[in-house]
């Protein structure tokens, strides 16, 4: 049996490493590393794939997060509601913009962010909603675009973990993970769906206005050069990385069916097991289905409900299969986040996933021998 890894980033390499080979070849060549063509043809590339008028790409996941506040104006002060079972990226930015964070509590299901508790924490101050599309799925969009329209919110949505989803609105429109709020951004940080092999990021948006303040913050605030029209930053994509991710790209739908694949394995397995839960995949008409496009496996997370969470992390340590807790600590508990407003009532559900979550391996290149390998240990340590 091959060695199992979390992530498998050089077996995927194999099936494309031609491709990326040459282009890198080319951009050393040629020397174009910052805004060459292939960052010029990944944007439209990605346009396309999306279907979404524009795409800024930029330097990291955390950097597109923080553009995206930036171009829509937020002001220190203003409140920003996010979900509190998330890495901390979402809420670091709202905080380092002089922003308000407003923590909630999750759905225990898809564990992505409470609607009615969102609903609750509107108050005057609020400016906009972040949607975290947690381990692959869309949050309840169809709701959380009501509720902004009613309250005149920005909705920005944290996409980091599911580029390539679909959300199936109740009229039945499809649209993809991070295009259907006023901006979305993600990171292509080499473990995600679509990784690069270095840091990168992008910022979506179909309003014009909005797009071109985006490319201005991007680069110093410069629409030419030495001329700074805006307050900006230096968060750009380059030109390798870009080349990996056009190479990546035509590839995304597959990935993300190969990792659907290997979640339903591990599913089939744990099928019956008293103290297992598997993930949940909701799409957006509230139908739970098995294999439809709304869930693209960035992790494979089950929650373990009998106390023996952490003992199982060291057994599986033990029979050499990498896992992941995401995450061990709620952010409302975080020392760099901790506010006097939140009440411990109010995140019933984090404060139970932060003891039962564990993630297993999952990427492109899990094969069926590795899954029976891994499904036996977790089982057999359960019921043993």
């Amino acid at each position: 049996m091959k060695k199992i890894q979390m992530v498998d980033l050089g077996g995927q390499y194999q099936g494309i490493k031609e491709q990326v080979n040459a282009t890198i070849s080319t951009i050393m060549e040629s020397a174009a590393f910052i805004n060459g063509p292939e960052v010029h043809a990944f944007q439209k590339d990605l346009e396309t794939y999306l279907g979404v008028q524009h795409v800024i790409p930029c330097a990291n996941g955390t950097d597109a997060l923080q553009i995206a506040m930036m171009g829509l104006g937020l002001k220190p002060g203003d409140e920003v509601i996010t979900a509190d079972f998330t890495f901390a990226a979402t809420v670091e930015v709202i905080a380092l913009l002089q922003l308000t964070p407003v923590l909630v509590d999750v759905d225990p299901h898809t564990f992505n962010i409470d609607v009615e508790a969102v609903e609750k924490a509107i108050t005057p101050k609020t400016k906009a909603i972040v949607p975290v599309h947690l381990f692959g799925q869309c949050a309840d969009m169809d709701a959380i675009l009501a509720l902004a329209e009613k309250h005149d919110l920005y909705v920005i949505e944290d996409n980091a973990q599911a580029i390539g989803a679909d959300h199936t609105f109740k009229d039945g429109r499809k649209q993809k993970a991070g295009t259907m709020g006023h901006v979305g951004s993600t990171s292509f940080f080499p473990s995600k769906n679509l990784g690069a092999y270095g840091d990168g990021g992008a910022i979506f948006t179909n309003d014009d206005e909005l797009a071109h303040t985006l490319r201005g913050i991007v680069n110093h605030g410069m629409y030419k050069r030495y001329y700074h029209d805006v307050v900006g930053v230096n968060s750009r994509l380059d030109s390798i990385q870009a080349a990996v991710l056009r190479a990546k790209l035509p590839n995304l739908n597959s990935y993300c069916e190969k990792r659907r694949a290997a979640a339903r394995k591990y599913s089939a397995a744990f099928s019956g097991q008293p103290n297992i839960v598997v993930p949940v995949t909701v799409n957006g008409c509230g139908e739970i289905c098995q294999s439809c496009n709304c869930h693209v496996f960035h992790q494979y997370t089950l929650k373990i409900t009998n106390g023996k969470r952490d003992a199982l992390v060291e057994h599986l340590k033990e029979k050499q299969i990498p896992c992941g807790v995401y995450y061990p600590i709620p952010l409302h508990r975080q020392k760099a986040y901790l506010d006097e407003r939140y009440d411990e009532n109010d995140f019933p559900v984090t404060n139970q996933l932060v003891q039962e979550v564990i993630s297993l391996p999952m990427h492109t290149e899990l094969d069926d021998e590795q899954i029976t390998y891994i499904t036996e240990a977790v089982i057999g340590f359960l019921n043993g």
